[in-house]
C-alpha cells in the first residue's frame, strides 16, 4: 500500500515563495523593475536596489485603483 502525501500548510508555502521569486526576477528582467510594498508605499523597486515611492498606502482597504505607469 502507497502512503499517502498531504499538502500541508508549509508545502504550499515553500511553493508560493518559490513562485513569487521566479515571477519576480522574470519581471525584473522585462520591465526593470517590480511594483512593492514597502514601508507604507507603493514603489518602484529597480535592479540596482532603489526605489522611485509611487503613492503611500495607509491600508490595503484604501488602496483603491492604483494606476502603474
Amino acid at each position: 500500500m502507497q502512503e499517502k502525501e498531504y499538502l500541508t500548510k508549509r508545502i504550499v508555502v515553500r511553493a508560493a515563495k518559490r513562485g513569487m521569486k521566479a515571477a519576480s526576477s522574470e519581471t525584473m528582467e522585462v520591465m526593470g523593475y517590480n511594483i512593492i510594498f514597502q514601508d507604507g508605499w507603493l514603489v518602484k523597486k529597480f535592479p540596482d536596489g532603489s526605489i522611485q515611492k509611487i503613492e503611500p498606502v495607509n491600508s490595503a482597504k484604501n488602496l483603491g485603483p492604483v494606476i502603474l505607469d
